[in-house]
């Protein structure tokens, strides 16, 4: 049985009745075709922001290895978040796209799976840790680059049907 939080609102489904973490059983579920779509930000000044463009930093192509880091993260999901079940992905796809306007980049990616369970965690995951990855190569050059917005953007498939996050 699921905990119930203050207010009597939704049941936390990682919560067993006496409160402890608990990983859900979905052996039960359908396997169904699930996907999931997150986004971030990483903001920084346009100096920094064109040393990416030119592919002159420092430590090699930073959206290169972003994209890679990504998609290694939402692989190893399971591994990282403690409840999240291990998954057999069908799809990975991590989209790093500088933006002058923001200056910054903004890192979107889609993971898609056939299975019990989705794969939101997975698409977040692909996310920030994509978002730290282009943190890290370009530290050096500007410690107060920030990561923003990471979040949901869309999700497919299981018993809760179509999500989509408002504009």
């Amino acid at each position: 049985m699921a905990r119930k939080t203050p207010k009597d609102g939704p049941a936390l489904t990682h919560i067993d009745a006496a409160g402890e973490a608990r990983m859900v059983d979905v052996s039960a579920k359908a396997a169904t075709e699930r996907t999931a779509v997150a986004e971030g930000r990483v903001i920084m000044g346009k100096a920094t922001l064109d040393l990416i463009i030119s592919g002159n930093a420092k430590k090699g192509d930073v959206l290169g290895a972003a994209r890679i880091a990504g998609i290694m993260a939402a692989k190893r999901t399971s591994e990282l978040i403690p409840l999240c079940h291990p998954l057999a992905l069908s799809k990975v796809t991590l989209d790093v796209a500088p933006d002058k306007d923001l200056p910054g980049c903004i890192v979107r990616a889609t993971v898609k799976v056939t299975g019990p369970t989705g794969v939101e965690m997975e698409a977040l995951t692909a996310v920030s840790v994509a978002c730290l990855t282009i943190y890290d190569m370009i530290k050096a050059v500007e410690r107060s680059a920030r990561i923003d917005g990471i979040h949901l953007v869309e999700k497919t498939g299981g018993k809760s049907g179509h999500y989509r996050a408002k504009a």
